[in-house]
């Protein structure tokens, strides 16, 4: 199920990240990337790769414990399929603190809405990214985790 932890050697303050997708979505290009991006960014990724159901990544967060998950979708279900499972991880005691974000194509309608956004957000994501505009955004989001992780984990 995990694709390939190639890259750049993690950094100091590297930290484990879990990329996904939903269930509903086969797409793997926005995975690859995603992987790719944060491996340059010096971070160890564990890529649960397209269509993970929700019992498998449940039981693949709670077993490896990432720093954060980040749950890509270019289908169009993304909202739909991301208040399913960010209910399902904040269910979980062991994963109620971890950051976790979502981004990508998440409504089969265009952007500009921003109450489906809200609306993520408020089920318990840290972050959403929209399709075409969050990439610049998701990357100074990860470049400030670190030391919020630290905190938690010292604090």
């Amino acid at each position: 199920m995990q694709l390939s932890q190639a890259g750049a050697p993690p950094a100091r303050n590297a930290l484990h990240v879990v990329v996904t997708s939903v269930a509903s979505d086969s797409h793997t290009w926005n995975l690859i990337y995603l992987q790719l991006l944060l491996e340059e960014l010096g971070h160890r990724v564990t890529n649960l790769g397209a269509c993970v159901p929700d019992d498998l990544m449940v039981d693949e967060c709670r077993r490896l414990r990432p720093d954060l998950v980040v749950v890509s979708s270019v289908n169009g279900h993304g909202h739909h399929d991301g208040l399913r499972v960010i209910g399902r991880l904040r269910d979980c005691p062991e994963l109620r603190e971890t950051p976790v974000v979502i981004g990508g194509k998440l409504g089969i309608t265009g952007g500009g809405d921003r109450g489906p956004l809200e609306e993520l957000r408020a089920a318990g994501f840290d972050a959403v990214f929209e399709d075409g505009t969050g990439i610049a955004q998701f990357q100074g989001f990860v470049r400030e985790l670190p030391a919020r992780v630290m905190a938690r984990v010292t604090g």
